[in-house]
């Protein structure tokens, strides 16, 4: 159950194309070879709302949190989240080139004690 939130300022819906971006994050969730198409998930949250330094007003952010599962080895969590964050830095470069961005990247395991979930979605991907 990998979850992609990406919390982003408002001022990169200008500069960037989320659609594909969520889909080029998609494309490098499966690249890593760790985390099951079915269960994959992208979204986006728009930040209206921020103050980033010292307020200059074109300054931008994406904070991508990697929600996953418990169980994988710190090798593979650390080769997964570098993978994220070199290719969405190469993908961001020209928007991020407009005017002073921070891009962050973070993995957090999700404690399945407290985690519930039901899919229908995995009987609807070809088997492999």
């Amino acid at each position: 159950m990998p979850h992609f939130i990406v919390e982003y300022s408002k001022n990169l819906e200008d500069r960037v194309d989320l659609q594909a971006f969520s889909d080029e994050l998609r494309d490098i969730a499966i690249e890593t070879g760790v985390y099951p198409l079915g269960g994959l998930r992208v979204r986006f949250h728009e930040c209206s709302v921020y103050t980033i330094a010292d307020s200059g007003k074109d300054y931008a952010f994406v904070h991508i949190q990697i929600r996953m599962g418990e169980g994988r080895d710190d090798a593979t969590k650390t080769a997964a989240s570098t993978l994220v964050f070199d290719r969405t830095k190469v993908f961001l470069q020209d928007a991020f080139d407009v005017a002073p961005s921070a891009l962050s990247v973070e993995i957090v395991e999700i404690d399945s004690r407290y985690s519930h979930k039901y899919n229908k979605i995995t009987r609807q991907l070809p088997k492999t």
